[in-house]
């Protein structure tokens, strides 16, 4: 009996006994607590948490979104737009902007025209947009009679701008960056155009519009360069070429200087072939007034030729500024170096101050006209009045190929300049054989400058019998290392 009623007790589990499963695990766990309900249960019946759960669903789905659609958008750009960027420095910068000049000048025309136009080309006319944002550009000039013409043009302004050329539409973005600037100090611009990729054609045909433009506005001009903002500018619009004859030099020299740039132009080949450089220097030297800058700009009317005038005395003016715009010239362009023997006086300056105008040594003007890294096809021109200033090493071949004196005013060149005056008037010549024998009588001959004469010839335009009994007044222009004669 005692063995029925005992009680087994079972041995206390071991520690290495198996744990529930994974699955009776996870249950036990979302079961949580008798009558509490899960977990999942309780946080999807918070609203706060379904809110922020939503909020934070939609933001995720919104950001997939924005960049699907960018990176959309930029496949879609490239594969049907087409951009074109011009910088300021690329020399059709200009073109272009007086091309959308003339752009918006000729949509203001058509919008005027009284004539009713078709149903179709109304509707294209009036759903193309304008230039909505312009900037004005003043240019003044002097008439023949002393008064000033001035004109005013709308260019188009920094913005965005939609054009219509050709039936293709082109998005212009002209920016201008008002952090970023050049090496010249002036704001970096550049102009975007934007047109469809199967439209791309247009913009040779608008580049090509522009260039003949360009080329229309200074036809039968010639356009001065000048140094501003450390770099070559336009020195105003393009100015009427001045005629090959209107500068009366020593008999013959003009046509010599002529011919020998025209067989330099048609030597190119030559250099090259033979490792000669391709540049060639000239220096015109003689007292003021005999026609060294006008013969300059007469000649590039001749050739048709630009002109970049710089004084090497000129305020601010460095070796490194010198040697950057000789290698950077525009193209078709004589350089004029005017004042050359300013450099010398630098040279030779010793007190601590140094010369008070520009700062180009003697090897800065050297290295600029023959150096390592100076300029291939360029023709100089140099200009001075004292040309026993300059040292021997800057007039040498190489440097100075052709070296001319254009002195006072030869009895050849006087009779000259006084056909181109008064011919018409002095059909005889007979004013002109006592306006010669007057000249010689106050021994004026080689004594004054061309541009003494050519004062005396102005102040009696249509007055040849003036300009005999006035022939006495060129006295104060002689040279004064010169003996004036007595009357007799």
């Amino acid at each position: 009996m005692e063995q029925q009623n005992a009680v087994i007790i079972p041995p206390p589990a071991s520690s290495a006994a198996v744990p529930p499963s994974k699955k009776q695990a996870l249950k036990s766990l979302a079961e949580g607590g008798a009558g509490d309900g899960s977990i999942f249960q309780q946080l999807t019946s918070n609203p706060f948490f379904t809110a922020g759960f939503g909020l934070a669903g939609l933001g995720a789905a919104l950001r997939i979104g924005q960049q699907g659609l960018r990176r959309g958008g930029e496949l879609l750009k490239r594969r049907m737009l087409v951009d074109l960027e011009i910088t300021r420095h690329d020399e059709s910068y200009p073109w272009v902007l007086n091309w959308m000049t003339r752009q918006y000048q000729k949509s203001l025309s058509e919008t005027a025209e009284t004539v009713k136009p078709g149903i179709m080309e109304a509707l294209i006319r009036r759903f193309t947009p304008g230039l909505h944002h312009l900037q004005i550009k003043t240019a003044s000039q002097k008439t023949p009679g002393g008064a000033s013409h001035t004109h005013f043009s709308l260019v188009p302004g920094h913005g965005k701008h939609i054009l219509r050329f050709k039936n293709a539409f082109i998005a212009v973005d002209r920016q201008r960056e008002g952090k970023s600037f050049d090496a010249q100090g002036q704001p970096f611009e550049t102009i975007k155009l934007t047109t469809l990729y199967a439209h791309r054609h247009i913009f040779e045909d608008m580049f090509s519009e522009a260039h003949s433009l360009s080329m229309q506005s200074i036809e039968g001009k010639t356009m001065v360069y000048t140094l501003r903002n450390m770099q070559w500018m336009p020195l105003g619009d393009a100015k009427r070429k001045r005629p090959f004859d209107s500068v009366v030099l020593e008999e013959g020299m003009a046509e010599m200087i002529r011919d020998d740039v025209r067989e330099f132009l048609n030597a190119r080949t030559w250099y090259l072939d033979r490792g000669i450089p391709y540049r060639r220097g000239y220096l015109l030297h003689g007292p003021p007034g005999t026609g060294k800058t006008s013969f300059v700009q007469a000649l590039a009317g001749e050739l048709d030729f630009s002109i970049a005038m710089l004084s090497l005395s000129q305020r601010g003016l460095t070796d490194d500024l010198l040697n950057h715009l000789m290698l950077n010239l525009p193209p078709r362009t004589f350089v004029l170096l005017e004042d050359a023997d300013a450099a010398f006086n630098n040279r030779r300056q010793r007190d601590e101050d140094g010369f008070s105008g520009a700062t180009v040594t003697f090897s800065g003007l050297l290295n600029a006209l023959d150096g390592v890294a100076s300029a291939e096809e360029r023709i100089a021109f140099m200009t001075t009045n004292h040309i026993e200033r300059l040292d021997d090493a800057l007039i040498r071949p190489g440097r100075v190929d052709m070296t001319l004196r254009l002195g006072e005013a030869t009895l050849w060149q006087m009779e000259q300049m006084w056909d181109r005056f008064y011919a018409p008037l002095d059909p005889d010549g007979s004013k002109k054989t006592l306006f010669l024998e007057r000249v010689e009588q106050y021994g004026l001959i080689n004594s004054v400058s061309t541009a003494a004469v050519q004062g005396l010839f102005l102040y009696n335009k249509d007055d040849p019998d003036g300009a005999v009994n006035m022939v006495g007044q060129l006295l104060m222009a002689k040279t004064p290392t010169m003996e004036v004669p007595k009357k007799n």
